[in-house]
Order: structure tokens, then sequence, then C-alpha cells
């Protein structure tokens, strides 16, 4: 079954959506902004604890956000995943302070190629249940490529069914951002969400598009309910109109996830 998984976007130390595909520059001029949070980051995590949303994850976009991760971390405890410059050096660091898991993606390309010896590394370390691989990508034609350093370095790495099973032994869940139509709330990639529930064999989490609530169903279907889905600036929690949080809350809870 399609669930709702919430998430704190932070940048520059604040909670914020932004459009993925401008985030090659902190200049004003060039990064698009869709919402910046008046609110603090462990605001969002009590709210996500407050009604039982698991697998909710936090991402760190660029440098100065360790404060404020750990801020949400403390929030709730166990109870969120976070990414965003995870390594095999200081994986168990968030993991002490509070995450439930870490999710990685950049230390995993090394030059831009995959190293499968890393992933089985931090495995090796931290074990699969503790990991998240972020394959979060652009479209290139008929085809997917794995996007690192904020979604704007194109990788080695096409997201199909042989990458994800490989990937599958040494982690726990898959996260996927549709960088091209992150933030742009003009739906979302439906030909990626349909191929991740055929090649997924753990869970996954896609974003990238969500602009109405209806869009849970449409994941629902085009993935046979297989992957989960992340509203970001549609949401009105993040200033968006086309989603209440309230009804992603209420899906949740027809599917079977209470509240705590």
């Amino acid at each position: 079954m399609t669930l709702f998984r919430p998430c704190i976007d932070l940048h520059q130390g604040q909670v914020k959506q932004i459009v993925g595909a401008s985030l090659n520059s902190d200049e004003p001029t060039t990064l698009k902004t869709n919402f910046v949070a008046t609110h603090p980051p462990a605001y969002y995590a009590a709210t996500y604890r407050a009604h039982g949303l698991s697998g909710s994850h936090v991402i760190k976009l660029g440098s100065d956000n360790d404060a404020a991760a750990k801020e949400a971390l403390a929030a709730w405890p166990k109870g969120l995943q976070v990414g965003g410059g995870i390594t095999i050096d200081n994986a168990q660091e968030w993991l002490d302070a509070g995450a439930h898991k870490v999710i990685v993606t950049s230390w995993l390309f090394p030059n831009a190629k995959f190293s499968s010896a890393r992933l089985e590394a931090l495995c090796a370390k931290i074990g699969k249940e503790s990991i998240v691989v972020d394959v979060s990508c652009k479209r290139r034609g008929d085809k997917w490529i794995v996007a690192m350093n904020k979604w704007q370095t194109p990788t080695n790495t096409e997201v199909n069914k042989e990458t994800l099973d490989y990937m599958a032994q040494y982690c726990s869940e898959f996260l996927v951002h549709a960088a091209d139509v992150e933030g742009l709330c003009q739906g979302i990639d439906e030909d990626l969400v349909k191929r991740l529930g055929e090649w997924c064999t753990i869970p996954c989490t896609y974003a990238g598009g969500g602009k109405e609530t209806g869009d849970l169903q449409l994941v629902e279907k085009l993935s046979d309910g297989k992957v989960d889905l992340t509203f970001g600036s549609a949401l009105d929690m993040f200033g968006g109109t086309g989603v209440k949080f309230d009804d992603c809350v209420a899906w949740n809870r027809s599917k079977g996830q209470v509240q705590q």
C-alpha cells in the first residue's frame, strides 16, 4: 500500500522548499525557493511524531545544516531518517544522534562512479537495516540517471532493475527524488513511479512534482502500492495550496497507519 511520507528539507539551517534544478548555486539570483519556514525543524519533527508518520526524512541540502538536523532528530529520536553528506565516517554519529536510518548518495559515487565497495563497507559497519540509498535521478530520454551533489552531477549509474536489485542487498530502503520535477508542483514522473513499482523489492519513497492529494491514489495505482509518496512544495504546511496535511494523515490512517 502507498503511504504519505513527509520531509524536512534543510538549507542554510532553515526548513525550506526549493526547486531542485536550481540547487547548483546558493546565490539568490539563481536559487528558486518556494517556501522558507518560520517554524524551527523541531516543530515539523514533533508534528510528524504526533501523527505517527514513520519514514519521514530530513535532507541537508548543503553545509550549515547539522545543528538544524540534530534539532529535528532530538524532537523524534529514532523516528526520522537523515541524509546529506553521509559517509562511512559519520554514519554512526548520526545514528547515535537519534536518526533511525541514514540516507546516503554522493559518497557512494566517488568521481561520479558508483562504488560497490563503499556500499558493502557501509553495510558491514552499520548494518543494512540502518541504510537508505538515495538514487535520486534525472531523466535522459527513456532512462533515469542517478544525480549527486544536490542533484547537479550526473553519475555513471542508471536507475533500473539490475542496479536496484544489487543495492537492495546492502540497504533497507530507497529514496528517489525526480530532480527534474522536484519543487515544481506540476505532476509526478509517472513513468518513473511505474518502473519503481516494477523494479523495487524493498520499501521505496518517491518525491518530486506531487501537486494534489489524488497523487497518492495515482502512485498507488501506478506502483501497485509498492511506492510511497512525499509531498513538499504543494503541502499546505509548506505554503502550498494543492495538498492538505490533514488529508495526507487521513490517507495513512485509512491504510492502517495509526496515530501514536
